[in-house]
């Protein structure tokens, strides 16, 4: 399939990328993607040979945003489910790990911040600056940010056009990791190698149950936890997980 804006690439480990990829543009990313990619990260949440997904951009940058001419020809209507679009990373069960590097600006924050790890080059500048142009961030931005970092940083950012830093982000726990641009494959390789010897089963249990309950009171989270928890309980893994710790062996995880 031909993707607008980008491409997706697949490895032997069960890795699939995403890549921005427009260079020319700063991999900006057209209106038209953020649908193509929620239908993506659908389809990848379903495919059993898709273990983990990465989010890059093409060359020295992850993205400087979004087509900002495109809205003006865009449908309201359109424009407001732009934010279900943007959270398909966050909807998939599968790991989905961001790669950043250069510029994360616009839409591109706003995916990141959809996605379950994001590590980062020491280069990278984060920012939301949609207010610049009379617009406020309409993908997720202001409602993740706020709930990532508190309301009076996310102001910060949304209503002065703030840029963060690589240092500052992971002071803030923005991003889980800075590393040297050079280094940031590898490091991207440790977090799927660390996340390859867990139970794939415990894995989209532990996304669904944070994603759910971040925001919610404290009883409907503990509530959720059990409820999730009393499942594992009657999985092979969990199983498999109990006698290889007693045996002193690796576990052999199956996903069942």
């Amino acid at each position: 399939m031909t993707y607008e804006g980008f491409r997706v690439d697949r490895d032997d480990r069960g890795v699939v990328t995403i890549t921005l990829d427009d260079p020319p543009k700063m991999n900006r990313l057209p209106l038209a993607a953020r649908g193509q990619l929620a239908h993506l990260f659908a389809e990848l949440g379903e495919d059993e040979s898709a273990r983990y997904v990465v989010l890059e951009g093409e060359g020295d940058t992850f993205t400087a945003g979004g087509d900002v001419a495109a809205f003006l020809e865009a449908d309201p209507e359109h424009l407001s489910r732009l934010a279900w679009n943007v959270a398909a990373p966050e909807r998939c069960p599968k790991p989905v790990i961001a790669k950043l590097r250069g510029y994360c600006l616009g839409v591109g924050l706003e995916l990141a911040l959809a996605c379950d790890f994001r590590v980062a080059a020491d280069d990278v500048q984060l920012g939301l600056p949609e207010v610049g142009l009379g617009m406020i961030p309409g993908s997720g931005g202001t409602q993740r940010l706020a709930r990532l970092v508190g309301l009076g940083r996310a102001k910060d950012v949304v209503m002065r056009r703030r840029r963060i830093a690589a240092d500052e982000a992971l002071a803030w726990g923005l991003v889980s990791e800075v590393v040297p641009t050079g280094e940031l494959d590898a490091s991207v390789d440790r977090v799927i190698a660390d996340l390859d010897q867990l139970s794939p089963l415990a894995l989209r249990m532990a996304k669904r149950v944070l994603n759910h309950v971040y925001d919610a009171p404290l009883s409907i989270g503990l509530e959720l936890e059990g409820l999730a928890y009393g499942l594992l309980r009657s999985t092979y893994d969990f199983r498999e997980g109990v006698e290889a710790f007693g045996e002193k062996r690796p576990p052999m995880f199956e996903g069942r």
